[in-house]
């Protein structure tokens, strides 16, 4: 196998909880991509098997390989299924017990059974040291090396495998905690160690010491991933560089994501989300809402006027995890800049189960790759979603272009025995119920992003992807009153799309306490330029010069008094603050998101500073038109579609995305080796030169 003309690519690799999905796109404008089962035990298994075949199909060799560019879940896994290393904790005299008082608040005031989420480190596992730094700074009482290596000496000996150091005030002053950190790595040089001031050099005790804590618990496990996975990578001939999605949507160093994983455990997801919002801007599409269902979970996300709602933190839980400004305390925090997404339990693996009170339920277990929905044949044996869909006509015949089959009989036969004949219901009356509580589910999130924020979403098109997106678009759509639907080419492996749409994106920050009024512009300049420099170098380390370098800065601002602040840009080149001009968009920000603003002084927290490294090689949407065009589906034909209790089953026909033409009108299949998507009776298609497909419901409604 030859590399075609010396052609260079990048891969595009996205691991979800059932399918692996591959992008490949080439420097002479190719894009193409796989789609093959996921490999839970061992993730990396399926990526080096899919570049294998993905390299293949295009007739390269392992050597045009130009980068590698991936979205895991291991750091997110790792937290949900609780099996991260044996944690340790030390911190200053005092404070053991920082992780159990979190917030002191609940999310729900009224909710009396909530149990707060056990701390990822246990008692008898935090220690003390005795250290102080004064909140200016001042070192009241240094650290003693020989007592730090005697406490991890003991965490070592009871079997912590990764150490968490979190000093009071070291955000201000971080001597003792790096003290402590060589310390530690001198006296045990095989335990991960995470010092605070590496990962959240920011004042809040509680939200540092989380951070801190949940980087030391997922450590060991996404270093050994991307290790393997390096390996892996060498042993097929791919030197290439390995860059890792982080939670907000940029790209990183695997060395950056094997040493800060904390910034990555919503990596892939984000990458979505931003390559949608990139798509839109590019087809004049400013405002979506982005929906992402794959096979264990389902996300949405804002954009308005070309923006990416983002925040500065969130809380990873298991079920439902709402991102709210006002809801807090349920589940691990971590501040950490991520895309600010909602996301719930329910996805095409979703398991379908009837509760003690004899109501249907979807969700959030899922069946994921391993054994999978029933209809896979690979030993599942309990009714999900994908299953729903199958025995109501959804889906093809085979997923993953031919390499799944579908076992229909088999997926009829645990809904009649799980679900319908406990429920005294037909099979199609089931299956139809289990797709509306999954819509309902989804819709919920979707509410969490627009409604909830006070925006009206049947202003926004609804851009749906992931496996299993373009099945429920429609339906879910509808139900918010939303006419307009974008479903991107290759919707299926869109979160590996996003990928090689993004830029390398570094993170820095430094804390500039005090009131608005008496900041010092000097001063504040100064640490500008100090993080400004660091970044320079960081992306200099990475490859990227100066005519490939961006900086945006940020300064996070509050009322006096509050807990919480909000992020106001600066100008890039910023020769001068201006303090008026600040707090006039502060108010203004203020005001827009939460519907008042007050006259109390404005407190400065933190200048922060976002450093992009621009990848001179990005994926042309365009590009993406003749991808999707050429795309082979399931040969053309007709299919009974059961639409609802007043549709009933009608007849659709089913046609590839290659054989689609300008325009066409539902019910209709368009189906290829990513997705399948189904256009409800009297709804109206056509493609745009982006190879996106628009859906407008409102002929339909």
């Amino acid at each position: 196998m030859g590399t075609a003309g010396g052609t260079s690519a990048r891969i595009g690799v996205d691991i979800g909880g059932t399918f692996t999905d591959l992008v490949l796109s080439t420097a002479d404008g190719r894009s193409l991509f796989r789609k093959l089962s996921s490999t839970p035990e061992r993730p990396e298994l399926a990526v080096i098997d899919g570049i294998g075949q993905i390299l293949a199909r295009a007739g390269l060799d392992t050597g045009a390989v130009g980068e590698v560019l991936h979205g895991t879940t291991v750091g997110s896994n790792t937290l949900l299924q609780k099996v991260g290393a044996a944690t340790g904790l030390i911190t200053t005299r005092g404070f053991r017990d920082v992780l159990e008082i979190g917030r002191v608040r609940t999310p729900d005031m009224f909710d009396l059974g909530w149990d707060k989420p056990e701390p990822l480190v246990r008692r008898r596992w935090r220690r003390e040291v005795d250290e102080r730094i004064a909140a200016d700074g001042t070192v009241l009482r240094p650290i003693d090396p020989a007592e730090v290596m005697a406490v991890a000496g003991d965490l070592a000996d009871a079997g912590v495998q990764s150490i968490a150091i979190c000093f009071l005030n070291s955000y201000r002053n971080p001597v003792n905690e790096l003290a402590a950190e060589a310390a530690v790595r001198e006296a045990l040089p095989d335990v991960a160690v995470t010092a605070s001031v590496s990962v959240l050099a920011e004042i809040r005790e509680y939200e540092r010491t989380s951070t801190a804590v949940v980087n030391a618990y997922v450590l060991p496990a996404m270093r050994g991933y991307l290790r393997r996975l390096e390996a892996g990578l060498r042993e097929i001939g791919i030197a290439a560089p390995l860059l890792v999605s982080d939670s907000n949507g940029g790209l990183a160093a695997a060395e950056t994501a094997r040493e800060k994983p904390v910034f990555f455990v919503s990596s892939g997801r984000s990458a979505g989300v931003c390559g949608a919002a990139r798509l839109g801007r590019a087809a004049d599409r400013p405002d979506l809402i982005i929906f992402d269902m794959g096979g264990t979970t389902a996300s949405a996300s804002l954009v308005h006027q070309g923006e990416i709602s983002r925040a500065s933190e969130y809380e990873f839980r298991a079920g439902i995890s709402t991102p709210s400004r006002f809801i807090k305390a349920g589940g691990y925090m971590m501040r950490v800049p991520t895309v600010d997404v909602a996301e719930v339990g329910g996805g095409g693996g979703s398991i379908a189960w009837i509760d003690d009170g004899g109501l249907l339920s979807v969700g959030p277990l899922s069946a994921g790759a391993d054994p999978g929905p029933a209809c896979y044949g690979i030993g599942g044996d309990r009714p999900t979603v994908t299953d729903a869909n199958v025995v109501l006509g959804y889906l093809p015949p085979a997923l993953a272009g031919g390499d799944l089959p579908l076992d229909v009989e088999r997926a009829r036969a645990v809904i009649a025995r799980d679900l319908a004949t406990p429920l005294g219901l037909s099979v199609e009356q089931a299956a139809h119920g289990v797709r509306q509580v999954v819509n309902a589910t989804m819709a919920r999130a979707i509410r969490a992003v627009t409604v909830e924020r006070g925006v009206d979403p049947r202003e926004f098109a609804l851009a749906a992807f992931g496996g299993s997106g373009p099945v429920h678009a429609c339906e879910l759509a509808a139900s918010l009153d939303i006419t307009r639907i974008l479903l991107p080419a290759m919707p299926g492996v869109f979160t590996a799309v996003g990928m090689l749409t993004g830029d390398v994106e570094r993170h820095f920050l430094a804390a500039l306490p005090g009131l608005l009024d008496d900041l010092s512009a000097e001063a504040a300049l100064t640490v500008l330029a100090d993080l400004r420099r660091r970044a320079a170098a960081a992306l200099q380390d990475e490859g990227f010069g100066p005519e490939r370098t961006e900086f945006r800065f940020a300064l996070d601002l509050r009322f006096e008094g509050q807990d919480s602040e909000l992020p106001i840009a600066l100008a890039e080149e910023p020769a001068a603050f201006s303090t008026d001009d600040l707090r006039v968009r502060f108010l203004e920000d203020y005001g827009r998101k939460y519907g008042y603003a007050s006259a109390d002084a404005v407190e400065v927290v933190n200048l922060r500073l976002l450093a992009r490294g621009i990848q001179p090689h990005k994926l042309d949407f365009r590009s993406l038109a003749g991808a999707a065009a050429g795309a082979e589906g399931n040969e053309a034909g007709e299919r009974q579609i059961y639409f609802g209790p007043s549709e009933g089953w009608l007849p659709a026909p089913v046609v590839g995305r290659a054989a689609l033409g300008d325009a066409a009108v539902g019910p209709l299949v368009v189906e290829s080796p990513d997705s399948t998507i189904v256009l409800p009776p009297g709804a109206r298609l056509r493609p745009d030169d982006f190879g996106n497909l628009l859906v407008d419901l409102e002929a339909a409604s």
